[in-house]
Order: C-alpha cells, then structure tokens, then sequence
C-alpha cells in the first residue's frame, strides 16, 4: 500500500496580520517554522513514502530556508489561486507515482500527531474517504442579517473538520478534475468534493491538539505552548560512537558517505565508512538498541560492500519510530591523511540528507594523532561520534 501525502502551502494567511517572517506557515513557533514542523511529522510517519508541498510561486526561496533538508525531501509544486486549485495540481504531481491513497493537510496544522495519521491510515478504505474530525460540543446558533438569534441548531451528529484528510488516489484526483472542469471552486474542503462526487467519507476522530493556525493569536499561542513544553525535564538524550578501520591496497577511502581519491583504502565488511560507523552506534545507543554488529553482523555476506548509508539510515528510522527528532550529529576524524577539509562540506550534504536536519546542525571535525598509536603510524583511521536526539515525553523521576 503506497500512501503519499499534499501539504497546501500557498496561502497568503491575510488574518493572521503582517510578518516579516513571511505569511504565516513560515512563523516561526517554538524556534522553527510552522510549516517545517508539519513537514517533519509527515517525513515521520512510516507509512508514508512520498510528499508534495504546494507553495506560492513569490515563497520558494523562504520555503527552502524554513524547511532546509525537510523540505528538500518533498517534491514541491507552484499552487493556483485558490486552496482548491493548489490542492489539485498538488495531485496531479503525484500521477506518475501511482499511490493508492493520498493524504491533504493544511500546511498550519503542525500539531498533527503520529496517532492520528496512524489511525487514519488504519481506516484507509479503495472506495471510501477518511475525514478527522471532533463532534460539536458548543450550542450551535443561527442568526440572521441583523445578528439576532434565529434557531437553535441541534447538535446532534455534527463534526468540525480536520485535515489530513484521506482518499483513494484515482477517485479524488477525479473529483477534483471534475469540478475543475465544472468551473466549482467554492468547496470549503476536500471531503466537500468528494462528496459532491459520490465519494462516501467515513468520519474519525480527530484530535483537540490539531488546531489550525488561523489568527496572529494562534501563532502567538502555539509559540507558548512549545516554550512551556520545555518547562520541565524533556526526554534529551546523547550517544557515543567509536570506531575503526585499518588501510589495505586500494585507490580511495570512503569517509561520511564521500569517496576520496588515496593510494589506500580501509579494511571492512562493508564499505569500513568508520565516521558512519561510529555515528550509526551513537544514534542506536540513545535507543537502547545495541550497535551497529547487532543489526548488520560482519558474518552476514549481504552486507559485504554495502555502503554503509545502509546503516545510519536504519537507525534514523529506529528514532523516528520512537518519535525522535535529532538535534545535532558530530563526528571527529583521526587520521593522518588523506586531508579532509577539502571535503568537508560534501561530507556535512552527505550527513545532512541522511540524517534529515539542517546543515549547520553537522559538524565533521579531523585531527592527527601527532603520529602517535597505530593511527600515527598511519596503518588505519578511526572516528568518534556524538548524536543528540530528542524524544517525546519528559525524563521519569
């Protein structure tokens, strides 16, 4: 099953006031972009394998600041004049992936939580849509153009809407192209289209947290809400990584995911990368989840050659499970040659794109062990690594 997912992103966000920080999914709440924070809750969830974020055609150059590596892993699309029309061409993105379901959501609701898209995928259905959304517990009013009270609406079997809200692909990519072609751009959302389509909408819960930031007092307020978030003990946790390798004839060592042309290379199962090895153990090691020989044996003849990539990518996926986000990652090279600050900065790209945090949360250091050891001798090159990661919930006293 390949679910894919549209983030709309092209607002204007007029209520929400004047910012130099741009429209509104590019404030910045609790540090970091509105919309960079609901990119990462989707990146996060397992099963969803492909993304589109639609933005304003004035907003690429500020969409690739707020979301930097995040949003360089999404495919991103020019939207229309209308949320409907951005959600449309977001779909038809899409076309040559083939998904069988997609998810659309509101690029400011980024309080969407893994339960939520976990039970909305639970609920995905070939014939039916899946629509978040919580019962109505105010008393309702109905008032005419004078605002006096006219009835009293019932409450009963009525919802508030949320996104993301999910389809089979094929089917609201139709109703969509329908009511485009019908000149209809009055829906109010994409369950509304679907309906108006003969797609049957199954309702589930929603979340209170999920709230849409519609006004400058909610950007204000979600701000607060992260700051006092970190008011007590927040889950923090550091791991270490040591590793090395020794050289043997070759023409190139692999280093942080980058070739260098040398006159040796390093002895390993795998492609012996030491600085992804030593930082695969530090990602494991703030799971619990043993080392790197746990999870790939040196015995297994699979991983033989394989770039060791391979490695830190599971355990990037072993965090993101647990709802990990990884702050930082450092790792020093010790070695006597080849030089590595020529390469340095495909080495922090390279770690950047695995890792999926921004450039300047890598840092690749080298120093020489003043000839000093077998590192000295220059018969082998090893690595320390430090990660960072954060994880739901606080410390239990």
């Amino acid at each position: 099953m390949k679910v894919a997912a549209v983030i709309v992103a092209a607002g204007r966000g007029e209520r929400a006031g004047q910012s130099t920080e741009g429209p509104k999914q590019y404030r910045r709440i609790g540090g970091e972009a509105v919309l960079s924070r609901t990119l990462r809750a989707f990146l996060d969830c397992p099963h969803i394998d492909r993304i589109v974020s639609v933005i304003h055609p004035e907003d690429r150059h500020l969409y690739e600041q707020a979301t930097g590596a995040l949003g360089a892993k999404t495919i991103t699309v020019i939207g229309g004049p209308t949320r409907q029309e951005s959600t449309r061409l977001g779909l038809l993105a899409l076309i040559e992936h083939e998904p069988d379901y997609v998810m659309i959501h509101d690029g400011v609701r980024p309080f969407i939580a893994q339960e939520l898209l976990q039970r909305i995928v639970h609920t995905l259905h070939p014939a039916i849509g899946v629509l978040p959304a919580l019962a109505v517990s105010d008393t309702l009013k109905q008032a005419g153009p004078d605002a006096h009270v006219t009835a009293t609406v019932p409450r009963a079997g009525l919802y508030a809407a949320q996104t993301p809200q999910a389809f089979p692909f094929a089917p609201i990519l139709h109703a969509h192209e329908a009511a485009f072609r019908a000149g209809r751009s009055d829906f109010t959302d994409d369950a509304a289209i679907a309906e108006w389509h003969g797609l049957a909408v199954r309702v589930v819960e929603g979340s209170a947290d999920n709230t849409k930031l519609t006004w400058a007092k909610d950007i204000e307020m979600a701000d607060k809400r992260f700051a006092q978030g970190s008011g007590g003990f927040p889950d923090i946790r550091t791991g270490n990584g040591y590793d090395v390798h020794a050289f043997e004839p070759g023409d190139h060592v692999t280093l942080c995911g980058v070739e260098i042309p040398y006159t040796l290379k390093l002895s390993g199962h795998s492609d012996a990368d030491v600085g992804l090895h030593a930082l695969t153990d530090a990602l494991l090691a703030t799971r619990g989840a043993g080392d790197i020989g746990t999870h790939f044996p040196p015995s297994d003849p699979q991983w033989k050659g394989a770039p060791s990539r391979i490695f830190v990518e599971h355990a990037v996926k072993l965090v993101r499970e647990a709802g990990g986000r990884i702050a930082n990652a450092d790792i020093t090279l010790i070695c006597e040659a080849p030089k590595i600050g020529p390469h340095r900065e495909a080495m922090t790209a390279a770690l950047s794109d695995m890792l999926g945090i921004a450039l300047d949360r890598v840092s690749i250091k080298a120093t020489t062990n003043e000839k000093l050891g077998f590192v000295g001798r220059g018969e082998g090159i090893a690595a320390i690594a430090t990660a960072t990661v954060i994880y739901p919930g606080e410390v239990p006293e």
